[in-house]
């Protein structure tokens, strides 16, 4: 079955605003795609991005989980299969519906032991679940196989996240790589955040990847954020809104 979604998947090094942008991503669907169905997937067990869209989240997919591995443990393998088919109602119950958007949370990794059924099966879920969205944002942790192990094999566009570090375009560039072994995409790119200086703007290259924005250090975000606001809250015109604009425009979502 053809996913009729628009998955973008944000990843990059920790601490470079990823979730920011994330979040942002989704403000700027929302206004600009009023009568499309949006969903946002919190991926990082740091659940980041619940407090950047103002989400109270209540139930994650972990939660799922954890009940159907505790079942297999304690050797209940009936109640296991049972909770296994309800899984796919259960998501539903942990989607939150917002204002022009729905959110799911993931949860924290997985816990030691494989349980490589429940894991494929969740994501199977998700993917089924994705099916019924016009577009699908991911937040992802640092890297990309978590997106790949837990959430979804094939996304439409994948948005790399650095900061303007040498260190932070080296991590970018090895995610580019573990992400063209790991999973299927049409389209990438790049975004620089927290730009500090323009005129070196040129000195800055991810090998084999368009940087398609450069988002100065934004003071009015900084602000937003010290004061715990959304990025709904965001204005207008602010740095960060306008640098995602470019990179959805360049990459041919908006």
């Amino acid at each position: 079955m053809e996913n009729k979604a628009k998955i973008i998947a944000v990843a990059g090094k920790g601490g470079v605003g990823k979730t920011s942008i994330s979040a942002s991503i989704v403000r700027l669907l929302v206004e600009n795609f009023p009568d499309k169905k949006i969903l946002a997937i919190d991926a990082d067990p740091a659940v980041g991005l619940s407090v950047a869209l103002g989400v109270d989240v209540k139930l994650t997919l972990d939660d799922i989980r954890m009940s159907i591995v505790d079942s297999v443990e304690n050797g209940e393998t009936r109640e296991a299969l049972e909770l296994l088919s309800e899984a796919r109602f259960k998501i539903f119950d942990a989607l939150v519906e917002m204002p022009g958007f729905a959110f799911l949370g993931i949860g924290r990794p997985e816990s030691s032991g494989c349980y490589c059924k429940v894991n494929s099966y969740l994501k199977e879920v998700i993917g089924i679940l994705a099916n019924s969205f016009d577009y699908v944002v991911i937040d992802g942790e640092a890297g990309i196989e978590q997106i790949q192990r837990r959430v979804m094999d094939k996304v439409t566009h994948l948005l790399l996240v650095t900061d303007q570090s040498k260190k932070g375009c080296q991590v970018v560039s090895t995610i580019k790589n573990v992400a063209d072994e790991l999973i299927v995409y049409d389209k990438i790119g790049v975004i620089i955040n927290r730009m500090t200086n323009p005129e070196l703007a040129d000195l800055i290259k991810v090998p084999g990847v368009d940087i398609v924005a450069r988002i100065p250090a934004d003071n009015v975000f900084a602000a937003n954020d010290i004061k715990g606001q959304s990025v709904l809250k965001l204005p207008e015109d602010s740095l960060m809104l306008k640098g995602v604009k470019e990179a959805l425009q360049k990459i041919e979502i908006l």
